[in-house]
């Protein structure tokens, strides 16, 4: 089963990208219809760990992000006793991993996500 079925629900959406271009806001395209020299001002609005996986707003937008990345590697696929959650743009793991090399992997993974400023494994078992 996939990181993003096990976490989330949810299958891979069509075109989600671990670190996509923002989308603009409701706000954001009001502002471009009225106003498009301000255009470029007002796309970057989503902060990058409430970015979700095509570049719209997501409250959980950097943990889904660090989901399919995990995805995305062979090595990181088969691992369902740990869990992805976020605080703000700190990666939080929780659960146990089979070795320290697989933790220091996901670690490294997770750091590549755009948002993602630490990686929190204090609650992580080795075993």
């Amino acid at each position: 089963m996939s990181w993003l079925k096990r976490l989330f629900g949810m299958g891979k959406p069509k075109n989600a990208q671990v670190n996509p271009t923002p989308q603009p806001t409701q706000a954001a395209q009001s502002t471009q219809q009225a106003q498009p020299q301000q255009a470029a001002n007002t796309t970057q609005s989503i902060p990058p760990e409430r970015m979700g996986l095509n570049g719209e707003y997501d409250q959980s937008g950097l943990a889904k992000r660090v989901a399919l990345a995990f995805d995305e590697d062979s090595q990181l696929d088969d691992i369902d006793t740990l869990w992805v959650a976020q605080t703000s743009s700190t990666v939080v793991l929780k659960g146990t991993v089979p070795s320290q090399d697989i933790l220091n992997k996901m670690v490294s993974v997770a750091k590549n996500v755009n948002g993602a400023t630490n990686v929190d494994t204090n609650q992580v078992t080795i075993g």
